[in-house]
């Protein structure tokens, strides 16, 4: 067992030999607050295994698989040989034995410029994207494991395609806790329920309190995303207070008289103590109704089809602000049919990009004016790539884990480089290959956590979310 580990262990002792001594109502929850600060405090001590570039992250979540070379990643010798047939071996491929025949390479459907001072090309499929150039560092080597949307999403979230393991969110809240004792240290913006569904942000085996809170879900419009059950519009204040009171009451007498530890009981009551917190500060942090119209304006809010990921690009800011430890923003259609998942018809694209790629850049520049870009990591990125090629000839492309790109800005990453490569046509990672497990383990380094101490004993042994594997990206780093 860790040290990390070891401390929960002895201030989880120390908080229920509070709750044992402790009686209901404003006293106890007086005193359970100060629980919280003392186990902060402590934890403070023990929270980063070195000096942290970064105190927050943002994942903007592409569900479905943006294609890197329509997007970020330009190969030339793919536009100079468009609709040659040639024989590709990909993943669905290989695991049937056969190689992939008469395969019509397809250039990319945006024409590539050269931007900023760095004169990195990126596509036309997200200009505005593009304009922050400078501030990104691209990893084009990436690879991973699953092939289809389910085990890659649940790779991409957790380090494992099929056990119910925990999310990085969920990692992040366990090493670091909360920076804010009024608000989740987790919380995922309008989450799938498809593809790994809750378990994407879900705690797995670690204490309940780790787990991600959900705003929205996926299929409904940003605006009327909220945390499920956080305010009563049925009782008065006070009343809610008695019966908070009372429930809260009942769960110390039986956490108290068990004679060994009970995480889940535990985590029950003091999510019940955030929840009550919650309904005076997350609805305030989630209203954009204070922002200036400049502000509301910048984001896309108020227009289509900006309005609704704006939305959720702006509470991510506020949220960061706020001192919410891990945010995910995600964009997706609905549980069933990942967005950027276009089989047959890559130019639909377009009306993705044309959805994300200005509350995106409004994100970029507002933590940058706000000075909050410089210790808040920005993850953008999908499951995996696209292939190089036509799908079945047509005009889509399939699924690539072979060979894709993701970016990361602010955090202490390196403003304006690329790291790897993929071959002539964007299929495979050639140079600078980068797993799944080491973005995982090289979001943890920029937080201040080393990944192969993060640890968490488990049905005998110490599980952590880069397994066995995953080395930190220096190549990136500042």
């Amino acid at each position: 067992m860790t040290n990390r580990t070891s401390a929960e262990v002895a201030v989880g002792l120390q908080r229920r030999d509070i709750l044992r001594s402790t009686a209901c109502g404003f006293g106890s929850l007086a005193l359970a607050a100060l629980s919280s600060r003392d186990q902060a405090a402590a934890a403070e001590l023990l929270r980063t295994h070195h000096q942290p570039r970064a105190k927050r992250v943002i994942f903007l979540f592409m569900a479905g698989g943006v294609s890197q070379v329509d997007s970020f990643d330009y190969k030339p010798q793919l536009e100079k040989r468009d609709g040659e047939l040639l024989n590709f071996a990909d993943a669905r491929t290989l695991a049937k034995g056969e190689a992939k025949k008469n395969a019509r390479l397809m250039k990319s459907l945006w024409p590539f410029r050269r931007r900023g001072e760095s004169g990195k090309p990126t596509s036309d499929l997200f200009p505005e994207i593009g304009r922050h150039v400078d501030d990104l560092c691209f990893l084009h080597g990436m690879h991973t494991d699953g092939v289809a949307h389910g085990p890659a999403t649940l790779f991409l979230h957790t380090g494992a395609t099929t056990q119910n393991r925990p999310s990085l969110g969920s990692w992040v809240s366990y090493g670091l806790g909360s920076a804010n004792e009024n608000l989740p240290a987790f919380v995922s913006l309008l989450p799938s329920r498809g593809n790994g569904g809750p378990r994407n942000y879900g705690s797995g085996f670690l204490p309940a309190r780790h787990q991600g809170t959900a705003v929205g879900r996926a299929g409904i419009a940003a605006a009327a995303a909220k945390i499920r059950f956080l305010e009563n519009p049925h009782r008065p204040l006070d009343v809610q207070r008695q019966q908070f009171d009372l429930v809260q009451a009942m769960n110390r007498e039986q956490l108290a008289a068990r004679a060994a530890a009970d995480s889940h009981l535990e985590a029950m009551i003091e999510s019940y103590e955030l929840a009550w917190r919650m309904q005076r500060h997350a609805p305030e942090v989630l209203n954009l109704a204070n922002e200036t119209a400049e502000t509301l304006e910048r984001y896309g809010i108020g227009s289509e089809p900006t309005d609704s990921f704006g939305r959720q690009c702006l509470m991510a800011r506020r949220l960061a602000e706020s001192g919410v430890r891990f945010i995910q923003a995600n964009y997706t259609d609905n549980s069933n049919n990942p967005a950027w998942d276009q089989h047959a018809n890559m130019p639909k694209h377009a009306k993705h990009a044309r959805a994300v790629d200005r509350p995106i850049a409004a994100l970029l520049e507002d933590l940058k004016r706000r000075g909050l870009l410089d210790d808040t990591l920005v993850w953008w990125g999908s499951e995996f790539g696209r292939n190089p090629y036509a799908q079945n000839n047509g005009t889509g492309r399939d699924h690539n884990p072979d060979g894709f790109t993701v970016w990361l800005a602010g955090g202490g990453v390196k403003a304006g480089g690329s790291h790897g490569e993929t071959d002539d046509f964007g299929h495979l990672a050639i140079d600078g290959r980068t797993h799944m497990h080491d973005l995982h383990a090289t979001v943890l380094h920029l937080l201040g956590i080393d990944h192969q101490r993060l640890t968490f004993r488990h049905a005998g042994r110490d599980f952590r979310l880069t397994d066995v594997a995953g080395r930190v990206i220096s190549e990136a780093l500042a």
